[in-house]
């Protein structure tokens, strides 16, 4: 039983050792990695930078090329919003001189006078007050 406790002892030993030499190869991997970053860090730095400013300069000419559109369609829209009131303008005069025209007619119709009747009679009127005072003064 004794060579039992003493084999069990020395696998102890063994995985002892295993693991402290795992655990030296894990801090020495540790210290490597430490190293090679400080060595190769500021390069792949170099390099992010790189690679983000290009895709910041594509990002910049999507969103002009993007801005450009918009840009061009508000003013489409703004040219053909200042049309819309001298369109209106003019439909509302066609409205109105057709409102005139079919009330006017409706008026005469209905044996009103027109303003161009009324208009007519009194420089009709106004003629025969001139010659009725030229008639008067005579002798």
């Amino acid at each position: 039983m004794a060579n039992v406790n003493a084999k069990k002892k020395d696998d102890a030993t063994g995985t002892l050792g295993e693991v402290r030499g795992y655990a030296r190869k894990i801090w020495l991997a540790g210290i490597g990695a430490y190293a090679r970053v400080g060595q190769e860090g500021s390069d792949y730095f170099k390099e992010l930078v790189k690679a983000g400013e290009g895709v910041e300069k594509r990002g910049k000419k999507r969103v002009d090329k993007a801005l450009g559109a918009a840009n061009h369609q508000i003013e489409e829209a703004t040219e053909q919003v200042s049309r819309v009131p001298g369109r209106v303008e003019l439909q509302l005069d066609k409205i109105e001189r057709a409102f005139d025209a079919r009330v006017g007619r409706a008026l005469n119709r209905l044996g009103i006078p027109s303003k161009h009747d009324v208009e007519a009679l009194s420089i009709k009127l106004e003629q025969l007050h001139e010659l009725l005072e030229r008639v008067a003064h005579k002798p």
